[in-house]
């Protein structure tokens, strides 16, 4: 755990969030350098309680340690929660309150 960094600052009634992953993003190609398995993030969201106010699917195309940036509508003390699932069904959550 501990593999995700949220910034989410409040600036009106619109949060700015900024998001960093730490993961190898390992693609197929590199995967079959380095005789390992390929894994990367494959789905992302951002809920504020059930809402959701970021979400993509995504492939192997993005970055190692990729970073997401998005705004949203929200109040102070709305708590932000990241969620992750890479290609192999692994999955992270984490959370942050709106400054």
């Amino acid at each position: 755990m501990g593999n995700i960094k949220i910034k989410v600052n409040l600036e009106g009634d619109v949060a700015k969030a900024k998001i960093m992953i730490k993961h190898d993003m390992l693609t197929y190609d590199q995967a079959a350098k380095k005789g390992a398995e390929a894994n990367f993030i494959t789905y992302l969201t951002g809920k504020v309680g059930d809402k959701v106010v970021y979400e993509i699917s995504s492939s192997q195309f993005l970055s190692k340690n990729p970073l997401f940036k998005f705004s949203f509508p929200a109040a102070k003390g709305d708590e932000l929660t990241i969620t992750y699932t890479d290609l192999k069904g692994g999955t992270e959550s984490d959370s942050k309150k709106v400054k």
